[in-house]
C-alpha cells in the first residue's frame, strides 16, 4: 500500500569531535538550514533552546515550500559517562526527530539520527504527503537521504572546528 511508512528511520556517523562540541551543533535550531536539505529555516520561539523550546520551520521539496512546528522533548546534554539527546515533535505530522551523541573510546562522537512515528503519522500528513510531495515510498527515500546529509555535514562543521 502506498500510504504505509517506516515508522523509524535512523542513521550514524562518527565524528572525530567531542561530544560537546557535537552537541552545541545539533541543538542549534536555527542553523538546521545548514545542514538538512529539506530546512529552508528555523526561528526558536524566545531564543533560547531547551526542554519544551518550540520553534517554526520552513521546509522544501524542489520549488514547494511549507511550514512545520516543532517542540524540544528531550533535552539531555552529554557527559562522560552518559549520552546526550536532543529531540523535538513535530506538531503537524506527530513525528520526533531525534539526535544522540555517543562519547567514543577515542574521544570522538558517535552521532545517531533519527525519525520516528511512534503515535502514527496524521491523516492529513499522509495526504498532503501522497498528493504534493510525491508518494510515502520516494518521500521516505527523501529523508533517509536528507538524514545521511545532516550527519556528513553537521561531521564535516564539528570537524573543521576541532582543526580550528
Amino acid at each position: 500500500m502506498s500510504d504505509t511508512y517506516e515508522k523509524l528511520l535512523e542513521d550514524s556517523i562518527e565524528i572525530a569531535a567531542p561530544a560537546d562540541a557535537v552537541w552545541t551543533l545539533v541543538t542549534d535550531i536555527p542553523a538546521m538550514a545548514k545542514w538538512s536539505p529539506q530546512v529552508v529555516k528555523s526561528t526558536v520561539k524566545g531564543g533560547v533552546v531547551k526542554q519544551g523550546a518550540t520553534f517554526s520551520n520552513l521546509n522544501k521539496q524542489g520549488i514547494k515550500r511549507w511550514p512545520t512546528g516543532g517542540k524540544v522533548v528531550r533535552f539531555q546534554p552529554p557527559t562522560a559517562s552518559t549520552p546526550g539527546e536532543f529531540a523535538f515533535r513535530i506538531r503537524e505530522n506527530r513525528t520526533v526527530w531525534s539526535f544522540r551523541l555517543e562519547p567514543t573510546a577515542d574521544g570522538g562522537t558517535r552521532l545517531t539520527e533519527r525519525r520516528e512515528a511512534p503515535d502514527g503519522i496524521s491523516a492529513l500528513s499522509l495526504i498532503l504527503t501522497k498528493l504534493v510531495l510525491g508518494g510515502q515510498k520516494p518521500f521516505t527515500e527523501e529523508l533517509r537521504s536528507g538524514i545521511r546529509q545532516t550527519l556528513e555535514r553537521i561531521k564535516a562543521e564539528a570537524e573543521a572546528r576541532v582543526r580550528g
